[in-house]
């Protein structure tokens, strides 16, 4: 018996799925459950949704989301939350159109003191995700990472650089977690043909991070704004990209009709050392906080830099709000919630 050899970079999607992209979503089907939609980005994205007349269904279980960052929301009749765990079995009655799966502990803070819920979700609420697009002939648009590259030896990462991932280490209950979910998705993929599509984030940041996230910029902002010395751990010669959040929801948007089930990156590839960051943070919040020097997080990556060439070329997305703009309006939004 001979095996079956799973298609190439770039193949085309079952014919079922290309009727989904081209015919399904009229007004009955433009119905989108965003799992994980209580937090910073699900928040955001239905938002985006709600003003495009799509009909939303939010679920999250609120152990990281927050009811305040939907509560504008609610009194639109196209909005309905749901407080539910999707590694519970799920039961969403009607049509649904999109399924975009969210959900998940992402900052090293939450996902250290929820390491089993962290799994959970990357494996069991995946698969239970997945279910119900299969039932609803949905499309599935899962939120991966750019933890998937680990500490990369490939820069900028393209999406066909498999990583540098300690799969024991203390980041590897969301590194595995999300890898592992990667996998089951091209499962039902290859098993079922379902419209799968698989988005790379990498750092994104807006109004509504949580304050206490523990991540580079929520933490050097409040530092910043409180008076407080601005924390960097290594000698913050390590870089990272930072991508506004209505950046990344309008990429992610784009993917309802993306026609290829493989992974794409998501992200700004304009990359600055920790350093450089805490530099224009102080700068921009006028603070006068000095900067503090602390020992190198095991397993923290030196360098993160997306390669966006194939959203470039095949959904037609690029970021266009700079830095320095995108953080002019996320300080705003501290300024007036830190005292919250």
């Amino acid at each position: 018996m001979t095996a079956t050899r799973w298609k190439p970079w770039g193949s085309p999607i079952s014919e079922w799925a290309g009727r989904v992209n081209k015919h399904s979503f009229t007004n009955n089907r433009r119905v989108a459950l965003v799992a994980g939609g209580a937090g910073f980005l699900g928040s955001h994205l239905c938002e985006y949704l709600i003003k495009r007349k799509w009909r939303v269904i939010c679920i999250d279980n609120l152990i990281t989301g927050s009811i305040l960052n939907i509560k504008h929301l609610r009194n639109y009749p196209e909005f309905k939350f749901i407080n539910k765990d999707i590694t519970q079995p799920l039961n969403i009655p009607g049509k649904v159109g999109v399924i975009f799966n969210l959900a998940s502990p992402a900052s090293p803070k939450d996902y250290l003191a929820l390491p089993l819920e962290t799994l959970s979700a990357g494996a069991i609420g995946t698969r239970n995700l997945l279910d119900l697009a299969l039932a609803k002939q949905a499309v599935f648009i899962h939120t991966s990472t750019s933890e998937v590259y680990g500490d990369p030896k490939e820069h900028p990462q393209k999406e066909s650089y498999w990583g540098n991932v300690n799969p024991v280490g203390p980041r590897a209950v969301y590194d595995e977690a999300k890898r592992y979910s990667e996998a089951l998705i091209m499962s039902y993929y290859h098993l079922y043909k379902i419209p799968v599509r698989i988005a790379r984030i990498f750092n994104t940041y807006g109004p509504r991070m949580k304050i206490d996230d523990g991540r580079v910029v929520p933490n050097l902002i409040y530092q910043a704004l409180t008076g407080g010395p601005l924390t960097i751990y290594g000698n913050g010669l390590q870089t990272r990209s930072f991508c506004y959040i209505s950046d990344m929801i309008s990429g992610l948007y784009k993917l309802i009709r993306f026609n290829d089930p493989f992974p794409v990156n998501l992200g700004n590839p304009r990359e600055f050392t920790i350093i450089e960051f805490a530099r224009l943070v102080k700068k921009l919040t006028r603070s006068s906080s000095p900067i503090k020097f602390y020992p190198t997080v095991p397993d923290d990556p030196q360098r993160r830099c997306p390669d966006i060439t194939r959203a470039q070329t095949l959904l037609k997305w690029r970021p266009k709000v700079e830095l320095e703009q995108g953080l002019l309006r996320t300080i705003r939004w501290f300024q007036e919630h830190i005292s919250l």
